[in-house]
């Protein structure tokens, strides 16, 4: 029986492969037969860890979701610094210009493993329901910092980068798009609820020795 660190390490490796695969050959390719010969293992051990394939893929959405959340908290310690729409354009191409934006089309791809997912997140699609969740995370803190208008709809707002950044990395024949059209899309979307900062100060703060006068 392989100890603790043995089984970890096992999945680990299983998991890397079935992201290459996925990468390369798309959902269509990725079959319990093609994680294990890319893995270079046995098929058995998938099985030793695993109750079936779609088990594997549920853990692997699982563990990809897991990331997501991190990366939404790396996201938050951003705010009131840089620009919102230089940190919310970093966060959906650090999303979907990675393996996750694959994983999303295999979800819907699979009936099954949809299913299986169901229990943790009965509505949408676990990846991008994970990353709009952080897209909101971050619009309503910068809200409260008064970089974006109080009134806002900050739910409808982030549905609809998720929903723009997916379309912009899953149509592109291959190529990721340029850096510059994931900022335009941005800023589209966020036209008019973002607030300006004073002229000549682009943070909105006084300097620590400023002077308050009434007139």
């Amino acid at each position: 029986m392989p100890t603790g660190v043995a089984i970890r390490d096992a999945r680990e490796q299983l998991f890397a492969a079935a992201e290459r695969v996925l990468l390369r050959d798309g959902p269509s390719g990725l079959t319990s037969r093609s994680v294990t010969d890319e893995a270079g293992v046995a098929k058995g051990v998938l099985h030793r860890h695993f109750a079936d394939f779609d088990a594997f893929l549920a853990e692997l959405v699982v563990d990809r979701a897991f990331w997501i959340r991190g990366l939404g908290e790396d996201l938050l310690t951003s705010v009131g610094t840089g620009t919102v729409v230089d940190n919310i354009a970093g966060a959906l191409t650090a999303v979907f210009g990675s393996v996750a934006g694959a994983i999303v089309a295999l979800i819907i791809f699979r009936d099954e493993l949809r299913a299986r997912l169901r229990p943790m997140w009965p509505t949408g699609v676990p990846l991008t329901k994970e990353a709009a969740t952080m897209i909101s995370a971050y619009l309503f803190a910068e809200q409260d910092r008064g970089r974006v208008a109080a009134d806002a709809d900050i739910p409808v707002l982030a549905l609809t980068l998720i929903g723009a950044a997916h379309l912009q990395f899953a149509d592109r024949s291959g190529e990721s798009p340029s850096p510059d059209a994931v900022l335009a899309m941005v800023a589209t979307v966020l036209a008019g609820v973002l607030v300006p900062p004073p002229e000549g100060c682009p943070r909105a703060q006084p300097p620590p020795d400023a002077v308050t006068v009434t007139p």
